[in-house]
């Protein structure tokens, strides 16, 4: 998926975490998990899109672990929506699968990441010759 595409995907996430919250019953429980889903529900996408702007192949993977640990964040407060019966089940299933794929995606985006950043790093060694 190419950066457009996720960054898209992310702010679509974001909208339907936003109209989740706005659904929510209005009661203690409803709002203070509704704060804290929203808050991190939609800081996915920004974090990706400060991501795409890093400096470096290490700052790019530092933006990137704060993405996957606020999709993460975001999976759950979901599930604790669907577990307290404040939602039901059924009406969270599209989203948490939604949140599980961009979660998966992000952590295969930091092992290629990583990966490649190990390979250039061993091919930067200098050789030695035998004389």
């Amino acid at each position: 998926m190419n950066p457009d595409d996720f960054k898209k995907r992310t702010r679509t996430f974001a909208l339907r975490v936003i109209r989740l919250v706005k659904a929510l019953p209005k009661s203690t429980v409803g709002n203070v998990i509704g704060r804290q889903l929203l808050r991190c529900g939609t800081s996915v996408g920004a974090n990706y899109r400060a991501a795409c702007r890093a400096r470096s192949r290490a700052d790019f993977v530092a933006k990137m672990k704060i993405v996957e640990e606020e999709c993460d964040e975001s999976l759950y407060w979901i599930e604790l929506l669907r577990e307290s019966g404040e939602v039901e089940a059924a009406l969270l299933k599209d989203l948490i699968k939604e949140a599980d794929v961009i979660l998966s995606l992000v952590v295969a985006s930091i092992k290629t990441a990583r990966s490649r950043k190990e390979s250039q790093s061993v091919n930067r060694q200098p050789s030695t010759v035998n004389s």
